[in-house]
């Protein structure tokens, strides 16, 4: 039985002026699979032949073939571009002649176009390839990665504690902590070199976009001196500034702001009263 929305092994069964058909396997002829000339991409195809083509059902709800390699399968997360909105849903580009629908009850959040943004691919009840923002349940946590180890992921959303949602490998569920990021994610940002800090016990990945805490403070460091060079050599923040106005101004949490202080202070570089901080 042919996979929708997958790879099939099908033998050309005749040709056409137009392009080929492929045995559907039902017995019957009218069930052939039309793989159109403008579908076969750089292959060359002859009428008895097996070829790996993707399935998928076209504009009028025909099943069609294609060998130009999709950019997704059903069962299968991808980070996609959204072409379209209209009254019936989304619309995102799978790399298929047909856009791939996303049904307004299928998207958990916003999806704005031009952008691109995770899905996970399936089949609707009319056996149509369709998509989702909820691809949560699809993640797995079976993966191979060890405290230490830097990887790549996508934001997928947010846990009310503005932890972040991270799909790692478009498979692996992984996050990082509202308090191991500083700076503004979105969801469909793309993330790379995030170390992983921690693999919880249902196989989770805990990660942080920082760099090590030697570099992350010697930057911090840097920053607070240009800061206080281009006010004059003042600043209104100190060690009992608040967090948040630290974290928007130089991207960092209070406790390394406070020892980024600490170690200039040590250097001999500044001061700090109860107004501020003063270059030396």
């Amino acid at each position: 039985m042919i996979k929708i929305g997958d790879y099939n092994r099908l033998e050309v069964k005749r040709k056409t002026d137009f392009g080929f058909f492929l045995d559907a396997k039902t017995g019957n002829t009218k069930d052939d699979v039309l793989l159109h000339n403008r579908l076969l991409g750089d292959n060359k195809v002859s009428v008895g032949d097996e070829v790996d083509a993707f399935i998928f059902k076209d504009s009028e709800d025909r099943v069609a073939a294609t060998l130009i390699k999709p950019l997704a399968k059903v069962g299968e997360v991808a980070h996609l571009k959204v072409v379209d909105n209209t009254d019936i849903g989304s619309f995102i580009d799978m790399g298929l002649p047909k856009d791939i629908l996303v049904p307004f009850k299928a998207k958990t959040y916003p999806i704005f176009r031009d952008e691109k943004y995770l899905f996970y691919i399936y089949l609707d009840k009319s056996s149509r390839i369709a998509a989702t923002t909820d691809i949560d349940p699809y993640l797995s946590t079976e993966h191979t990665y060890n405290v230490g180890d830097m990887v790549s992921g996508i934001v997928y959303g947010f846990q009310t504690n503005d932890s972040a949602m991270v799909c790692v490998d478009n498979k692996y569920a992984a996050v990082i902590l509202h308090n191991e990021y500083f700076t503004e994610l979105k969801i469909g940002d793309c993330l790379e070199e995030l170390k992983v800090i921690k693999v919880y016990e249902d196989g989770k990945l805990g990660l942080s976009p920082r760099v090590s805490r030697e570099n992350e403070l010697d930057k911090l460091e840097r920053k607070i001196l240009s800061y206080l060079e281009g006010s004059d050599g003042y600043m209104r923040f100190n060690d009992k500034s608040d967090p948040n106005d630290i974290s928007i101004l130089f991207n960092s949490s209070k406790k390394n702001f406070k020892r980024a202080l600490g170690v200039l202070m040590k250097k001999g570089l500044i001061t700090q009263d109860e107004e501020g901080t003063y270059l030396k």
